[in-house]
């Protein structure tokens, strides 16, 4: 009896913080289907009265989000896929061999990660003008890969401290070299690992909001996160067109 009370009340819990996660999505989605008409009146009603999907059509055809969801999508992905086979060189590397310097390299790496990024914005700035990078995609994909390499490195690193040497030393003895190892045997024993560290990594590239502001001038260029902050305009928000468009722009996260 008594496990069975434990069992109702941790259900009553999850129960309650799945509410608490749903409860600002479906807040979300009853403001994208409200008219304009809804949206603006005074003491109106939680629930929509009449439900439109006429936002989640003005996002595409008015501010042309299939542009910025695309150069989304785009400097996200290729973070994250350069992310990822840096990650798990650098993991690999740190904890198969023995090289001078391995400690302050590890260490460094995760001195990188206690700097605020406001701090990191002006150098950035300086650095990408220099090199003709500022304003584009490619600039704003190097700055993403200098954020996500350091923690998904680390991450890796503590999943290939689970692998046993010893399974690289036999394939050594069977004559595999050590990309064969990396690729055929070890690499897929930390599937997991990789998978950490590509979720943190799309998930950081994709909310990324200060960078994408900053170093983006052209409006072709623009981001997910930039264009939908900027609905936000000086005389009227669009409450409707914005809850809209962080919906779409969630689908990928989930």
């Amino acid at each position: 009896m008594h496990n069975k009370a434990e069992g109702a009340l941790s259900y009553i819990v999850l129960v309650l913080g799945a509410c608490m996660v749903i409860l600002p999505v479906l807040w979300m989605f009853i403001t994208a289907v409200k008219s304009d008409t809804e949206i603006y009146q005074m003491n109106g009603s939680i629930l929509p009265l009449e439900v439109t999907f006429t936002s989640f059509m003005r996002i595409w055809r008015d501010y042309d989000f299939a542009l910025y969801f695309r150069n989304s999508l785009l400097v996200t992905v290729v973070a994250v896929l350069v992310s990822l086979i840096a990650s798990a060189l650098t993991g690999y590397g740190a904890t198969r061999f023995n090289f001078k310097g391995k400690s302050a390299f590890l260490s460094f790496i995760l001195m990188t990660q206690m700097f605020p990024s406001i701090m990191l914005l002006v150098p950035f700035y300086k650095i990408l003008s220099i090199y003709g990078l500022n304003n584009s995609l490619v600039g704003l994909c190097v700055v993403y890969i200098s954020f996500t390499i350091p923690f998904c490195s680390w991450m890796m690193v503590g999943y290939y401290r689970t692998i046993p040497v010893e399974i690289d030393e036999s394939a050594a003895i069977d004559g595999a070299s050590s990309i064969q190892t990396f690729l055929r045997i070890t690499l897929p024993l930390v599937r997991p690992g990789l998978v950490s560290s590509a979720i943190y990594a799309f998930i950081t590239c994709w909310n990324e909001y200060m960078f994408a502001a900053i170093l983006i001038m052209n409006d072709k260029m623009k981001t997910a996160a930039v264009a939908i902050a900027e609905m936000n305009g000086y005389y009227r928000i669009a409450w409707n067109d914005m809850m809209a468009a962080s919906l779409v722009a969630s689908v990928p996260l989930i």
